[in-house]
């Protein structure tokens, strides 16, 4: 499915980029960024935060039930990020 007709991205092309570790992605504009191109109209942003979300849905899901294949819980899965990103930041007191 696109997400962004803008820039042509899928769905799929989103998650792709969301693999753990310490370059993933957090928010939007990183998204952006990892795919190599910029938010234009920016009505696709709600639509990747979504994609983050559910990505730090399933990422806490597997760290709380870890696989069998992973049988030493979760202090080895602690290294990935999607399990301690952020879809929102706290407000910095920096005017938009």
């Amino acid at each position: 499915m696109i997400v962004c007709s803008c820039n042509v991205l899928s769905d799929g092309q989103v998650r792709a980029c969301l693999q753990p570790g310490p370059g993933c992605p957090r928010t939007p504009a990183q998204v952006y960024g990892c795919l190599g191109c910029s938010a234009k109209c920016g009505r696709c942003a709600r639509t990747i935060r979504s994609i983050l979300r559910k990505a730090l849905d399933e990422a806490a899901a597997h760290a709380s039930h870890p696989s069998p294949a992973h049988a030493c819980g979760s202090s080895c899965e602690a290294s990935c990020s999607l399990g301690s990103f952020q879809t929102t930041r706290p407000s910095e007191g920096v005017a938009a």
